[in-house]
């Protein structure tokens, strides 16, 4: 297995992150931007020899494909053949028709291990999270997902980036998004996200505060 590298390129900002970087990138309605960055941000991947994983839903898996492979080279599109997996969101987050947090991290990490014992050097994913705002059972677990995702990825170090349409979830839901992720995109560049609560000290509060 080859080594995995401490920091990744991320593609669409000159700055690298560590592995197993936690992003959440909320946008309204300038999807030419959202698209720009996470083709970017994959094409990255495929570049730097990583496994890449992308769960869509504002464009199917072909039309996403399209996006990606326009002015890229035969020698990329082969690549991303090996390297490159996308599926809708259904198929990422809720399979049987519900969304479990639990079996989703567990499936993550079956992923990524799979993914290192194939030797990438490392390996990233991009989700939209537009599901979720579609009564679909266990959704109400999305928050407390994403805060558990942070402990999963300090052992597992899978680079992430949670696609969030702001004019889909209400404001409490959209707080509650940014105070579980580390990071943040903000006008194309990846920042400290000063909401971020640690994933203990989150839980022990969202929890209380639902009881």
């Amino acid at each position: 297995m080859r080594q995995q590298n401490d920091h990744v390129n991320m593609g669409f900002t000159e700055q690298t992150f560590p592995a197993g970087t936690h992003i959440c990138l909320i946008y309204n309605n300038d999807e030419s931007e959202r698209e720009s960055v996470i083709t970017k941000y994959v094409a990255a991947g495929i570049k730097a020899g990583e496994k890449v994983a992308c769960f869509v839903d504002a464009l199917s898996p072909a039309e996403f494909k399209e996006k990606l492979f326009e002015n890229e080279s035969s020698i990329f599109k082969a690549k991303a053949d090996d390297q490159l997996c996308v599926m809708t969101a259904k198929e990422g987050y809720i399979p049987d028709g519900k969304f479990d947090g639990q079996l989703k991290i567990k499936s993550l990490q079956e992923f990524y291990v799979t993914c290192k014992d194939e030797g990438y050097t490392n390996v990233r994913g991009s989700g939209e999270m537009m599901w979720a705002t579609r009564d679909i059972p266990g959704s109400t677990q999305l928050i407390e997902y994403e805060a558990r995702l942070n402990d999963f990825l300090a052992v597992c170090p899978l680079t992430c980036i949670c696609q969030y349409n702001a004019n889909l979830f209400d404001g409490a839901t959209i707080l509650n998004i940014l105070k579980v992720h580390p990071m943040m995109i903000v006008h194309g560049q990846i920042v400290q996200n000063p909401y971020y609560i640690p994933p203990e000290k989150f839980l022990k509060d969202y929890q209380a505060a639902r009881n």
